[in-house]
């Protein structure tokens, strides 16, 4: 069995003196495609934001690739080849495509992405390429979010609800796109709500149930039954 890419061990995670979560593990191999699922408040955001540096966290509780990263900076996180496509897009509205797509490659990591790989991916940002981001639809927006994580040339690629506010064949369009994002090599987490679409892509897929894995299993292995009751803390 290989090494794992990305490696959480007893994660705990709190915004203040609120705990949101209660001693995570979860590993995800190079190369995978891991889901996470969860209902709203189950702690899916924590642990993506714990991951990436956007929340402090002990010391110990995550390797990546074989190297301590709980206490980097998110900037330092991504410089390892970590990259996050964040819930909500987060683009710069005042930036053009362009402009927000070349962001990710500020992180200087050498690699297969760049803005002619963006744009054979979606042809529609090279059209739009000098428009206002706020310009472009929903799912176009979330094309360049993808587009700007990938320009940092990322070894792991975490997507936090991919789908949310996007019209069915726009998630269709997008989800299309994933053997062309993680071809080569390249891990994936992807956070969703979407239960279905996430064991449609993945290998393996965790449950989070209030702060806690409720659930893991292979993606095509696990119930309807087993998930309902990790996802709703049904006994």
């Amino acid at each position: 069995m290989p090494e794992p890419i990305l490696n959480i061990q007893g994660l705990k995670a709190f915004y203040g003196d609120f705990q949101a979560l209660y001693g995570v593990d979860m590993y995800i191999e190079p190369g995978e495609v891991l889901a996470i699922i969860g209902a709203n408040g189950a702690g899916k955001t924590t642990l993506m934001r714990s991951v990436t540096g956007l929340l402090s966290n002990g010391p110990g509780q995550i390797h990546f690739q074989g190297n301590d990263i709980s206490q980097l900076r998110a900037d330092e996180v991504a410089m390892q080849g970590l990259a996050m496509v964040p819930e909500g897009r987060q683009l710069f509205p005042s930036l053009t495509v362009k402009e927000n797509l070349m962001i990710g490659a500020q992180v200087g990591r050498q690699g297969p992405w760049n803005l002619d790989a963006v744009y054979r991916l979606f042809p529609i940002l090279e059209e739009r390429k000098d428009q206002a981001s706020t310009s472009l639809s929903g799912g176009q927006q979330q094309m360049v979010a993808i587009g700007r994580a990938l320009m940092a040339n990322p070894d792991l690629i975490m997507f936090d609800e991919i789908s949310l506010g996007l019209a069915p064949i726009v998630i269709k369009d997008i989800y299309a796109a994933l053997p062309g994002i993680i071809n080569g090599g390249m891990s994936a987490i992807i956070v969703e709500q979407d239960i279905a679409q996430a064991l449609k892509v993945s290998s393996r897929v965790y449950c989070l149930q209030e702060g806690r894995v409720s659930l893991e299993g292979a993606s095509d292995k696990v119930s309807r039954e087993e998930i309902s009751r990790a996802y709703f803390g049904i006994e």
